[in-house]
């Protein structure tokens, strides 16, 4: 009954932004205002990284992302519907270079606040790269006091860093390079650091009109000898759907918070251990 309520409303949310095509060549634009880069990326993450996207002044922007169970069990599942997790993400732009928000995730019940913030604007004859920071607070609210009695509201704090620097090179192509790190104050795994360092690769790929491909990838830096997670890659598809994006991908993490997906992704792609996901975002 729940799962239900949940795609009734992921319906209601998603049929506005199918009706609203005549706003398309609005948001499709790709020429520089004032030799500054314009629609580096479409979306606010590309897959699992974020990207330099900022909502705009002032708007007000819900992402609703779902990300289903492992494909790899087939029916026994259904292709992951049965285990499918989700994420509430609402953001504000407090101007035009700073955003903040705050989120709910079903994956170990996360609370999260962020930061997002632009440093510097790619503009021809001026910086070559678009530079924003990204900072975030977790709350993991899932720890069980009965299996740690010596649990204090510390242990459930996670805290990351990210700089991320993109560049434009054509109306099609842009790249993102993304150094993180990030800091679990409890951590499973006795053999792995606290403090993770990764470096996200990202890129989109515009394809026609409405539609680009995107990928990205977490080299994780640091990552115990023992450890059973494994490097996220991400492969997806945006759809421009009249001033909104509509975002469809593979990816072998669950998790959808930066210390989740960097640090605690389980799936295989070699094994087709993978996770299909989309995010569904409504300006407002």
């Amino acid at each position: 009954m729940k799962k239900s309520i949940i795609l009734l409303l992921l319906l209601m949310i998603a049929l506005p932004l199918f009706a609203q095509d005549d706003l398309l060549d609005e948001i499709d634009q790709d020429s520089p205002e004032d030799n500054y880069a314009t629609a580096t990326f479409k979306g606010l993450k590309i897959v699992n990284f974020e990207s330099t996207k900022l909502t705009a002044r002032k708007e007000f922007t819900l992402v609703v992302a779902h990300r289903f169970g492992t494909i790899k069990n087939g029916f026994n599942s259904f292709f992951g519907l049965d285990d499918a997790v989700t994420r509430l993400n609402f953001i504000y732009g407090v101007n035009d270079w700073l955003n903040v928000s705050v989120s709910r995730s079903s994956f170990q019940k996360i609370y999260e606040g962020a930061i997002k913030y632009r440093l510097v604007k790619q503009k021809k004859g001026g910086s070559p790269f678009t530079i924003v920071g990204y900072n975030s607070l977790l709350i993991n609210s899932a720890l069980d006091e009965s299996n740690l009695p010596k649990l204090k509201f510390e242990n459930r704090l996670g805290y990351a860093t990210q700089l991320l620097i993109a560049r434009k090179f054509n109306k099609n192509l842009s790249l993102q390079l993304a150094p993180t790190v990030f800091h679990d104050n409890y951590v499973a795994d006795n053999t792995q650091d606290n403090t993770q360092y990764a470096i996200g690769f990202g890129g989109r790929h515009k394809l026609t009109k409405r539609w680009s491909v995107n990928v990205d990838y977490g080299w994780h830096l640091n990552r115990s000898s023992t450890s059973p997670f494994k490097n996220p890659l991400s492969v997806g598809f945006d759809l421009e759907t009249g001033g909104h994006v509509f975002q469809m991908h593979f990816t072998n993490a669950q998790g959808m918070n930066t210390n989740t997906f960097l640090g605690q992704g389980t799936g295989d792609w070699g094994d087709g251990d993978i996770f299909f996901g989309f995010n569904l975002s409504r300006v407002f």
